[in-house]
């Protein structure tokens, strides 16, 4: 430790890694300073269920927004795989069950499960047409991430003007009703702009909107890959390029006080010797901004919602579905559990007046078909499995009065939908643990603010915004300043921040490097 530093960086996530790599690379002294025994922040693995030799991604579980841009710079040591399923929609319709397939790529079986479902290719023809229009935008968006922002104005010169009116400048829910008709087509569509977001489709904030073009934009492609080894292979990678540079990453250090004035900055915090405190030239915040206004000294700064249910799962194998499909396809992508759009809509409401929803929408994703690393051979050998279920709309506000109840029903319902396609109980596949509970983790927002330091929860440290400068007169920055000059946001509460991406992270660094 050294009394002054060029940069101290407040939290040890994945962003404040990218950054401390970066500037550590061009020859800047930087230290990361972290509350909690490892750096990682929301991208760990962890050994969940006692006795059980399986590493949970156990709350941040993809990767599309990390650009491969961070990756080949910071030279990251990390594999990320490709599903082969994009994902998979269970349905009982006219007293049948059936499932809607997306392959990766799209082909043959993908149009046949669109015509088995819709009695038609008219569905499967308006899906295409609207994500390859949604590609074209991807691309042009994807490489200005790294980059000062742009204007409004410039990227809509560069894409077709009428999606860029049904993305950016009207809601979400006009935009899908109008192109798609079915149901369960219009859900599956829906799902990319309530992840992490309490909205409902026709928000007039278009906070909606904000978080579907966020899902589908990532590397130019939007698509959601597995880290081999869980989420904690993505953070473990950026700590060793942060080492390999000289940044210094101390943890158990509980960050009390922030001081910047523009020149110089000063941080305090809490460690095993005591409250320390150093001097430095930059202070980069990768917490959420009303825990760095807290830090400060500031009052009054509401906290933001966090609006999901997070259960990891491991069982003793993939259940059969009442479909028929091979659960081995089915659980490989994003397993969408009443989802449909109407679904959504009565969930959001529901939610909205104050109560639980009675079919909550959820989605399944299992790690361990793609990368069965994260499981010891024995596991593997006999057939175990993980899944991960992130239930929507579930604001903190639900959980307020009593999280241990709450929690408890919420998880039942989100169960109960899944074991509703099944073919078997849900009960006889979950495996159990060393003392022979079943293996089953909920994570409610105020759980995961307790656990990983997340102001009410929320995923994202608040409302995305639009990955450009929405002011002209903020054309040319990054996104990062605050109103201090040397007081940057490195983290997902930057503008282009959220997921895990690294762009906060890069973009703080470029911030100071580019000055």
């Amino acid at each position: 430790m050294k009394d002054f530093y060029d940069v101290v960086i407040v939290g040890g996530g994945h962003n404040g890694l990218v950054a401390a790599a970066y500037l550590a690379q061009s020859g800047l002294s930087t230290l990361i300073l972290e509350q909690q025994s490892h750096t990682g922040g929301a991208a760990v693995s962890e050994r969940v269920f006692p006795g059980v030799d399986a590493r949970l991604s156990r709350y941040s579980y993809l990767v599309s927004l990390l650009p491969d841009k961070i990756a080949a710079d910071l030279g990251l040591n990390l594999e990320l795989r490709s599903r082969a399923v994009a994902s998979y929609t269970p349905v009982r319709r006219s007293g049948r069950d059936v499932g809607l397939m997306v392959e990766r790529p799209e082909g043959t079986v993908t149009r046949d499960s669109f015509r088995a479902l819709t009695g038609s290719d008219a569905e499967y023809e308006a899906w295409t047409d609207f994500y390859g229009a949604v590609g074209l935008l991807a691309e042009a968006v994807a490489p200005t991430l790294l980059e000062p922002l742009q204007t409004a104005a410039d990227l809509r010169s560069r894409v077709d003007g009428a999606l860029w009116n049904e993305l950016v400048e009207r809601p979400l829910g006009e935009t899908i009703e109008r192109r798609f008709a079915d149901d369960t087509v219009r859900g599956v569509v829906a799902t990319d702009g309530v992840i992490g977001t309490f909205a409902g489709l026709h928000d007039e904030s278009l906070i909606q909107n904000r978080c579907f073009l966020y899902h589908l934009i990532g590397n130019g492609t939007g698509e959601w890959r597995v880290p081999v080894g869980g989420m904690g292979a993505v953070t473990d990678a950026l700590a060793a390029a942060a080492r390999r540079a000289g940044a210094a990453l101390v943890t158990n250090a509980a960050v009390t006080a922030v001081e910047a004035d523009g020149t110089h900055g000063s941080v305090t915090w809490l460690g095993g010797d005591g409250e320390r405190s150093v001097d430095c030239s930059w202070v980069l915040s990768n917490v959420a901004p009303s825990t760095l206004a807290a830090l400060r000294g500031q009052t009054g700064v509401a906290k933001p919602e966090g609006s999901q249910l997070k259960i990891n799962l491991l069982l003793r194998h993939l259940p059969a579905l009442k479909s028929g499909d091979d659960p081995a396809r089915a659980f490989a992508g994003t397993f969408h559990i009443d989802e449909d759009y109407s679904q959504l809509e009565a969930a959001y409401r529901s939610a909205a007046g104050g109560e639980l929803p009675a079919v909550p929408p959820s989605e399944v994703y299992c790690h361990s078909l793609t990368d069965p690393s994260i499981l010891s051979p024995e596991l593997i050998a006999s057939g175990h499995h993980t899944l991960t279920v992130f239930g929507v709309h579930f604001p903190a506000r639900l959980f307020a009065s009593d999280n241990d109840s709450a929690r408890a029903l919420a998880t039942r319902r989100v169960l109960a939908g899944l074991e509703s396609y099944l073919a078997e109980p849900l009960e006889d596949c979950i495996a159990r643990d060393a003392d022979g509970n079943l293996c089953i983790e909920a994570k409610t927002p105020y759980d995961i603010e307790e656990s990983v330091g997340m102001p009410g929860g929320h995923i994202f440290h608040g409302d995305l915004q639009w990955p450009w400068a929405t002011d002209p007169s903020d054309a040319g920055r990054w996104g990062t300043e605050t109103d201090v000059a040397n007081l940057l946001i490195c983290g997902s509460g930057a503008r282009r921040g959220g997921a895990v991406s690294g762009l906060g992270g890069h973009n703080a660094a470029m911030t100071i490097l580019t000055r």
